[in-house]
Formats: C-alpha cells, sequence, structure tokens
C-alpha cells in the first residue's frame, strides 16, 4: 500500500439528536422497506394469519373476563367487562408489541448490522408501522362488538391518538435501551417479558385505576403507563378520564425515557457489529 493511499472509514460520527434524526431522515426508506417486510412476514406462514391479531386480545379478555369479572367481580366503571378489558388490552398489546420486537431487533438482524452502515435506530424503529396495523385490526374487531352491544362513539375518540402516541414513545425509549443492551447481554432478551407481565398487572387493564385504594393512588399513577391506558379506554369507552397531571407525568417520562434510551443506544452503537 502506497504512503498516499486515502483510508475511508465508514462509521456513526457524533451521536448528537439533530445528527440521528437527520441520519434516520436521509435513510427514511430503508425504515419503510424494513417496516413493509415486517408486516409481510409476520404471519405468512401461520394458518390463521392476521386472525392472530384479533383472536390474541379477545381470549385474553375472556380470560380477564371469567376471572376478574365473573370470579373477582372487579368493579368496571359500569361497562360490560368483555369491552372493558379489551379497550385496554387493544393499548397494551400495542405497547407490548414494540417493546418486544425493538428489543430483539438488531440480534435479529446480524446481517444487516455488520455488513453496512446505516443508522441502527431505524431497526427498532421499524417495528412500529406492522404493531399500528395490528393496534388498527384489533381497534376495528373492538367496534363492531360494541356497536353490535349498543355502545356508541362519540368526540372522545379524539383521545385515541394521544394514548397511542404515549404508549408508543414509553415503549420506544425502552426498546431503544433494551436492544442495544441485547447485544451486549442476550438474558436481556429473556428478562423483557417477565418485565411486561409484571407491567401488565401494575397497569389498570384487567382493572379500573378507580379500584385503587385512595391512598395507593399516587404511588400507583408513577407507573407511566397507567394515565394512557385509563386514557385509552376513556376514549373508546367514555370511562373516568385520567386527571391531567397524570397525563403530563406519562408525556415528560415517556420523553424523558426516549432521550435516555436513544443515549444508551448511540453510546453502544459503534461495538454492534464486533459483539452481534
Amino acid at each position: 500500500m502506497s504512503d498516499n493511499a486515502v483510508i475511508v472509514r465508514i462509521g456513526a460520527g457524533a451521536a448528537t439528536p439533530l445528527r440521528t434524526v437527520r441520519e434516520i431522515w436521509h435513510y427514511r426508506d430503508l425504515f419503510s422497506a424494513l417496516g413493509t417486510r415486517d408486516l409481510r412476514l409476520r404471519y405468512r406462514q401461520t394458518f390463521l394469519g392476521i386472525a392472530w391479531v384479533v383472536l390474541q386480545p379477545l381470549l385474553a379478555a375472556g380470560i380477564f373476563a371469567f376471572v376478574f369479572g365473573s370470579i373477582a367481580r372487579v368493579p368496571t366503571d359500569g361497562q360490560p367487562y368483555m369491552l372493558f378489558a379489551l379497550a385496554a388490552l387493544a393499548g397494551w398489546n400495542f405497547f407490548s408489541a414494540v417493546l418486544t420486537r425493538a428489543s430483539t431487533s438488531l440480534i435479529q438482524n446480524p446481517q444487516l448490522v455488520t455488513r453496512v452502515y446505516f443508522p441502527r435506530l431505524i431497526l427498532p424503529l421499524a417495528v412500529v408501522p406492522a404493531a399500528l396495523v395490528d393496534l388498527a385490526v384489533t381497534l376495528v374487531a373492538f367496534a363492531v362488538i360494541a356497536l353490535a352491544q349498543g355502545h356508541g362513539f362519540d368526540a372522545r375518540l379524539a383521545g385515541l391518538p394521544a394514548a397511542v402516541t404515549l404508549m408508543g414513545a414509553l415503549a420506544l425509549g425502552a426498546g431503544f435501551a433494551a436492544a442495544a443492551l441485547a447485544v451486549r447481554y442476550r438474558d436481556v432478551q429473556y428478562l423483557i417479558p417477565v418485565g411486561i407481565q409484571l407491567l401488565l398487572y401494575a397497569s389498570p387493564v384487567a382493572y379500573s385505576a378507580s379500584a385503587v385504594p385512595a391512598r395507593w393512588q399516587t404511588f400507583y399513577y408513577a407507573n407511566p403507563l397507567a394515565a394512557p391506558v385509563e386514557l385509552m379506554r376513556w376514549s373508546l369507552l367514555g370511562t373516568p378520564a385520567p386527571a391531567p397531571r397524570a397525563i403530563a407525568y406519562s408525556a415528560a417520562a415517556a420523553a424523558v425515557l426516549l432521550v435516555i434510551g436513544a443515549s444508551i443506544f448511540r453510546g453502544i452503537e459503534q461495538s454492534f457489529a464486533d459483539e452481534i
């Protein structure tokens, strides 16, 4: 090699927020291709196909209705328990899907991570479109069941995008950190499902937040998922809305989690190719 040879090193560069956003926008076609691939392959080799999107929350809501509705007789703010549980499960499954898939997005795509450079944050971000499609299908099924039972919808539906955005932001913030740490510590991919299961019962999915004793309300709403789950149920069923301060807290927690998660991700990103 001559002394005048030019060596070009391809790397992520300085991990500033503005640079990260610009890179993701520059590679938006890759984001679209990965999101489409995920959606196309998700149920290709399954017998029931996309019907699983509807069956999973329906089965879970049915089990909850039997255990918490018929046996425990948990209060449902005057709503049929099936609708009460399904309204929350629609959002919860969206959160769970984004977090679970984002956490394994790097270790499931080693050929992309090791061969070419692109902003690796695109991999966890690309799981969102398919999760949104799943959510839309579930909401359509919910609407059909609700209308069949004589339940109508009103202007409160305007709160639905805010609830979905909050849950998606919380899932992505945790997903960024989990995806990066899973490259270095494979235990993370086993810990995430356990953590999600614990969060399910610590959030107002199978029961209403109003059922929590008053002395525990402040501690209970320290869970940033409590407000968006209640907000989603309010928008779909008209149950009591979470307090504005609870929504503001969840929004602040989501913003902080996104920044921390992205910082952890970008801090470890340069070692992905060596460790994956």
